[in-house]
Formats: C-alpha cells, structure tokens, sequence
C-alpha cells in the first residue's frame, strides 16, 4: 500500500509537487500536469529535468494521469482517437524509463446529441479502446480505466460492459470515490439520477486495480459540485476505504482534493493561488491518512 496523488494541485512545477510530497512523507506522484502539459508532450530537455529532480528527490512517478480518450474526446471523431494515440505512443517510451506501469485513461466523452450507450457508438467505442488497451499490454503497461465524464462512467454496468468487450488482462479500472456524486447514473430509468457512490463501488469492486480519493457534494439547487476534504462529502470515501481494506486491497491511494483548484477548469497563477493550492494539498493528504489510519484500526479490531 502507498500514498501518492495528483501533486499538479499542489503546484504547477514539478519542484513544488516534490516539496508538498516530501513534506507528506511520501515518495509517488501521479502524474498530470508537467511544464504546461503533461509526460507526453513536454519537451526532451523537460524531460531529462524532470528525470533528474525525480531521481534527485527520491520521488517516483506510479501512475500517468493522462488524457487519453477523456471528457474532450469525441468517440466519433477521428482526430480525436489518433491525437489519443500519438500521446500514448509518446508516453510509453517515457513510463519505461521512468518505471511507470499504469496509466489513467478513459473511455470517450457522451455525447450529447445522440444516445451516448447506442449499440452502434458502442462498437465504435469498444474498438478505439481495444486498440488503446492493445498497445498498452504489448508495453506491459495497466490501462487504468477512470469512472469520470465518459461511456464507461455512464454507470457500473456500462464499465462492466466495457471491459467485457476489451477483454485484457491489462485493462482494470481506478475507481474515483467522488466522481458518481455528480454523475446521471444512466443504467435508471429518465430523469437520471446521481450515482451512488457505494453501488458504483460494489459492482465493480473486483475489477478495481487503483483508488482516486476525492469527495463532494451535488448542490442541486445551482447544478454544482462542491468538492470537500474526504470523509466530510456524499462519496462515502470511509465506508469503500474500509471495505476495501477488508477485502485485502494493497495498492496505490491517490488523492485529488479539487478543492482549491480544479486543474481543467482554472488558470489561476498567482502566488496567493499557488499557496493556497500547496496548502490545501498537503493538508487534504494529511486528513486522508488520518482517515486511513482510523479505518485500518477499525478493520483490524474487527478481525480480532
């Protein structure tokens, strides 16, 4: 088991997501934003830097946070797919380097004018990821499929459905505790409902290979998320941290607050900003520890 987290929400450069990572205690970053862009598209020269401060720090990279077939991908587009995988063939070379054996992706954006779950953009679907999941197994390399704004976070049974049809051994799922708070679950029936996080989790608990922390609650009244410290939301983060202690999980816990800076929607850059950014990061870690260490007592009192 080990702590790590999208440290971009700590700073914008790398140095600074190694000082808020140092300062946790801990020695994994998951990778996102890099230099204005990410593992894939920064420069030779940035990335010999960021080798270097990495290697210096004693900081290792687990997981890349790409965007590969994310929010903004259109499943029809073909642009999209084939700028999904050039950054993919970019970042395999680099995650060797640097020893990164997962990879955060998604499963296309639902679009809004037509039927996001038709049987005729599933096969498009299913085939466009096959070939992404393809290249990943040829580089022994985990796609780590998010439950985020895309096909397969429509609901747990259209992941379920997804990996079905991909059908690797390297296709596995990181499971966001606060993503389905905000998200129509579109396995029920019209008006959609917010997921439930705990059903969500239930359904596909066994597929799950990473963990994404992060917690909110769905203001209805504004159409709003707003995005809390974990435990204090409506994604039931302290019951799925248990349950998956108890069922034996040992892997990655990534934190992602969204709290002080939602990184595709600000652009903030201010020294203020960046503070509070740093501040909120290395706080948010600490409160997911302490929550952490008390469901590990919890678990354990109730296996004596």
């Amino acid at each position: 088991m080990y702590y790590t987290g999208f440290a971009d929400e700590a700073g914008k450069e790398i140095s600074t997501q190694i000082a808020a990572t140092r300062e946790l205690g801990w020695h994994h970053i998951e990778a996102r934003g890099l230099h204005g862009s990410n593992l894939s598209g920064i420069t030779d020269a940035q990335f010999d830097d960021l080798c270097g401060k990495l290697a210096g720090a004693d900081i290792s990279i687990n997981c890349y946070g790409s965007g590969i077939a994310n929010w903004s991908r259109h499943p029809r587009k073909e642009e999209d797919f084939v700028a999904g995988k050039e950054e993919l063939l970019r970042a395999l070379p680099r995650m060797k380097k640097l020893g990164i054996t997962i990879l955060r992706g998604m499963s296309f954006l639902a679009p809004k004018d037509e039927p996001p779950d038709s049987p005729e953009l599933e096969l498009i679907i299913f085939k466009k990821m096959a070939e992404f999941v393809k290249l990943c197994e040829d580089a022994g390399v985990i796609y780590g499929h998010e439950n985020c704004a895309n096909y397969g976070g429509l609901s747990n049974l259209h992941t379920l459905k997804l990996i079905e049809a991909v059908n690797s051994p390297n296709f596995k799922l990181i499971f966001d505790t606060g993503n389905p708070v905000s998200t129509d679950d579109y396995s029920k029936p019209v008006p959609y409902p917010k997921q439930d996080p705990w059903e969500f989790y239930t359904n596909v608990r066994e597929h799950i290979a990473y963990v994404h922390i992060k917690d909110a609650i769905w203001d209805a009244e504004k159409s709003a998320t707003v995005y809390t410290f974990p435990g204090e939301g409506h994604g039931q983060v302290v019951r799925i941290v248990r349950d998956l202690l108890k069922n034996g999980y040992d892997g990655g816990w990534s934190i992602e607050p969204h709290m002080s800076h939602v990184v595709h929607l600000s652009s903030d850059s201010d020294a203020a900003k960046e503070r509070e950014m740093y501040g909120n990061y290395v706080q948010y870690g600490k409160r997911f520890m302490r929550l952490m260490e008390q469901a590990r007592m919890e678990v354990s009192g109730e296996a004596a």
